[in-house]
């Protein structure tokens, strides 16, 4: 399989909207990232968007549990869209992404952030990543499918509850499609001059609406559907 840098710029060059009536985003991004502190995070890359043009957010959710939103487009255009409800500060700025290796992504946001991210395989997202590649669309939108695919990821990747669809912060149906993942083996941050600690599962695993945060990071390929 290609590396997670072979397939992010794929889809950079070449951004691919599913079809469908509902509000869709395909690309990729950092599911979550917990850490010792207290602290999470998540990326979210969109290259395409049925609702305005690519963008890229970050999601943190401070020890205290209130989540803040930063993001290169306004409000209504990126994840606040959608999850904006359960988030305390939307705040729009320029965000870099840039891969230092094949499997090494880093992500910043002038003073505000710096976030390093190290990936890897393992058997199991190795497997899923193989199923979920040669899955059709039809399978994809199956509400049982995706029940399903989420019990067997909550049972077998040690990253805590997972669920791909569900109900948005502010009420929506969703369904994630992660069709490719992997392993963060190792990351490290520093928000608004803090650093972040070491990478750690949370006493009480994150969620925001019906997403629940991953214990351990995943990075996934994929598209997210909104919308009945």
């Amino acid at each position: 399989m290609d590396s997670p840098r072979d397939h992010a710029l794929a889809s950079e060059r070449r951004p691919l909207l599913p079809p469908g009536e509902e509000e869709r985003v395909s690309g990729y991004g950092v599911m979550g990232q917990t850490f010792a502190s207290g602290h999470v995070l998540g990326l979210r890359r969109w290259t395409a968007s049925s609702v305005g043009d690519q963008f890229t957010s970050v999601w943190h959710r401070a020890p205290d549990g209130q989540w803040r939103f930063y993001e290169s487009a306004q409000p209504e255009f990126a994840c606040s869209r959608w999850f904006g409800h359960g988030v305390q500060e939307s705040t729009v700025v320029d965000i870099d992404i840039t891969w230092e290796a094949a499997d090494t992504l880093h992500v910043s946001a002038g003073q505000l952030l710096d976030w390093r991210v190290t990936l890897d395989s393992s058997p199991m997202t190795r497997v899923m990543s193989q199923v979920g590649n040669r899955l059709p669309l039809s399978a994809w939108r199956s509400q049982k499918m995706l029940k399903a695919m989420g019990a067997v990821a909550t049972s077998t990747l040690g990253v805590g509850k997972v669920s791909m669809t569900g109900l948005t912060a502010n009420g929506l149906p969703f369904d994630a499609n992660p069709r490719l993942i992997w392993r963060v083996v190792d990351s490290s941050a520093v928000i608004n001059g803090q650093d972040l600690g070491p990478p750690a599962p949370l006493a009480e695993q994150a969620r925001i609406g019906d997403f629940w945060i991953p214990q351990r990071g995943i990075f996934a390929m994929g598209r997210v559907f909104v919308g009945s």
